[in-house]
């Protein structure tokens, strides 16, 4: 029992990463009492692993997350010291934009916008047990006994729950390097009827950049001038600073296969299962045997230290062999370790027991971001954290819950691919994962979901009404591509010829000219001025390119709708239809989907077994009219 009851809070929100700032700024904007509880407050906002934000797809998200009205994009913005658009020679739908990123100024701004933020409350101290009577939840108490009652808790926990790292043979009981595990939440939500699992991550060794020979790598540069993440940042004012690329070799792969007896990874230390898609170097090397050298991208910490991240040699091998591996790659073989690579393992819960709204189906109230749904990346958990304090906080305030669908967001395909699908391993958010990518680009978040996020209640006005007139801006200027004509001329025709594409012989509207791959809109601007900024002119010129594209999506995305507006009842029983398998039921009562779109995502559910849930749910629904 607690020793006493020191506050009532609307939502209490458990872990101060990056899902527990974003779950903790737009609960408390949206009118919640709401306290934030974190181990240390030092570390909140901090960055665990590489110092940067965005990338293919997740800076989509980020994107997303400001269109909505989160906080993460003006912080990278705030922090950024090098800007890249990445896939610029593929199509827009798979552009993305990445940030490195000051670990320090990131930290900063984001603790200083929820110290100073209305309705929210800070307190260091490590939460034990959440309470739940009845299927609700009541509140947690800590590792002092104190007893805190709220309405919603949301547990955005990271690596925390039940951590453990690794460096080679040793380990030690934390929730990352240098900060306490949290022990006893792991049984407490097991305690509440949800199964958890085990997941694994790492990260690569630091180095002291005095001790690198950078004349050995190569550089590379952001983009000038760098394109910010929010939508209402005017212009990047911190000083810009390169990355530097080197790469391992055979001496390097040598001195991994030979230690490989010394490794907690392949000597089956390590139970828990670790990112696919970010491998440690012993897993790259071992699973592609093949190559032979792999890229290392070194990463600066900020704009004042001399810290880097040696992003691409994540690993849990001893030191000793850690500084072998790093000497033996060029440009480092005088380098010094400032912290060694780590793996950690970590408790987290398998997401196929939340809903789309992040509420776990077990206790009313209390909601998981993050990590504890078995992501990776600090974006996904951002843009889970945000979805889950908006949910809090009108299911507190009994108004219908927000829930994005995979055509509006990637943040919608992230939830339903972690909720119909789950995962047993870290789920990282990729462009191929979504099926109507040509309607979920980095330009248009603002155009798919800044009035959403007006209508919740977290978009500033003023990044609204500015909206607004960009997108009277895109309208007016398609209208008017639409409409104004070229007559074949000596000058036109030069000019189209000088950039690789034939001579018109009759009039053509400017749109027909601009879906030309030749053509760009500043070939257009050319013969007919415009004063549109650069990022609405692009945003006008993607549109009228792939018009046909976007058509074709919108229409695969309202038959999608379609089937997601067929809702199946909380109470239908899956058990006892005939022509289901009992496979396919176990499946279907293990998710319990919202929806037939829902239920045809399940893996296993064939077309055909989804016909007949579709005849007899509408059985059901015509029988209880």
């Amino acid at each position: 029992m607690p020793m006493f009851e020191e506050s009532t809070y609307d939502v209490i929100v458990i872990g101060a990463g990056h899902a527990g700032c974003e779950a903790a700024l737009a609960s408390s904007r949206l009118g919640m009492r709401t306290c934030l509880f974190t181990i240390n407050i030092d570390s909140i906002g901090h960055m665990s692993c590489n110092p940067a934000i965005g990338g293919l797809a997740k800076g989509h998200i980020v994107r997303e997350i400001d269109a909505l009205g989160g906080e993460m994009a003006r912080a990278a913005d705030y922090a950024g010291i090098q800007f890249r658009m990445l896939n610029l020679s593929k199509g827009p739908a798979v552009w993305a934009l990445r940030a490195q990123e000051d670990r320090n100024l990131y930290k900063s701004y984001m603790r200083g916008c929820l110290e100073n933020q209305p309705n929210l409350t800070i307190k260091q101290g490590i939460i034990e047990r959440i309470i739940a009577e009845e299927g609700f939840v009541k509140g947690v108490i800590n590792n002092l006994g104190v007893f805190y009652s709220a309405s919603a808790v949301i547990v955005t926990t990271g690596t925390f729950l039940r951590g453990l790292m690794h460096i080679g043979l040793d380990q030690f009981v934390a929730g990352r390097a240098g900060e306490f595990a949290s022990l006893g939440l792991s049984d407490s939500l097991a305690g509440l009827g949800i199964e958890l699992g085990r997941l694994k991550t790492g990260t690569p060794p630091r180095l002291d950049a005095k001790s690198i020979d950078f004349d050995e790598t190569e550089p590379q540069y952001g983009d000038d001038p760098p394109v910010p993440f929010s939508y209402s940042t005017g212009e990047i004012k911190n000083p810009q600073l390169p990355c530097f690329i080197t790469y391992t070799n055979s001496q390097t792969h040598s001195i991994i296969k030979s230690n490989l007896d010394r490794s907690p990874l392949y000597g089956g230390i390590i139970k828990g299962i670790g990112p696919r898609y970010c491998p440690s170097i012993e897993d790259k090397v071992m699973r592609f045997s093949d190559k032979e050298r792999h890229q290392v991208f070194l990463e600066p910490e900020g704009l004042n230290t001399r810290e880097y991240y040696a992003n691409g040699i994540s690993t849990s091998l001893p030191y000793d062999i850690q500084l072998k591996i790093v000497r033996s790659i060029p440009g480092l073989h005088r380098a010094e370790i400032m912290r060694p690579a780590y793996a950690i393992e970590y408790d987290f819960v398998y997401p196929t027991q939340i809903k789309h709204t992040l509420e776990t189906k077990k206790v009313q109230g209390l909601f998981l971001a993050g990590q504890i749904n078995g992501t990776s990346g600090y974006e996904e958990a951002a843009g889970q954290g945000l979805m889950a304090g908006i949910n809090a906080a009108r299911k507190i305030s009994g108004d219908e819950p927000v829930v994005l669908m995979r055509d509006e967001a990637y943040i919608g395909v992230l939830i339903d691919d972690l909720v119909t699908k789950g995962t047993l391993e870290p789920y990282r958010m990729f462009t191929s994962r979504a099926e109507h990518r040509l309607l979920l680009r980095h330009d248009n978040a603002d155009v798919r979901l800044m009035s959403k996020g007006k209508e919740i209640g977290l978009l500033r006005e003023d990044v609204y009404i500015e909206f607004l007139s960009r997108r009277q801006q895109v309208k007016e200027e398609i209208q008017r591509l639409n409409t104004l004509r070229v007559l074949p001329s000596q000058q036109i025709n030069d000019a189209l010829q000088g950039i690789g594409t034939s001579a018109i012989s009759e009039a053509v509207t400017l749109a027909k000219l601009l879906k030309r791959p030749e053509v760009t809109y500043e070939f257009i601007r050319n013969l007919y001025p415009s004063d549109l900024s650069r990022e609405v002119a692009k945003l006008v010129e993607i549109e009228v390119k792939y018009e046909g594209y976007i058509q074709k999506q919108l229409e695969m995305s309202q038959r999608m709708r379609k089937l997601e507006s067929r809702k199946i009842p909380q109470d239908f029983k899956f058990k006892g239809i005939p022509g289901l398998s009992n496979e396919v039921v176990e499946k279907l009562q293990q998710i319990r989907p919202d929806n037939i779109g829902q239920a045809g995502r399940i893996p296993g559910i064939t077309p055909a077994a989804l016909s007949i849930l579709l005849v007899a749910v509408e059985r059901h629904c015509r029988e209880r009219s």
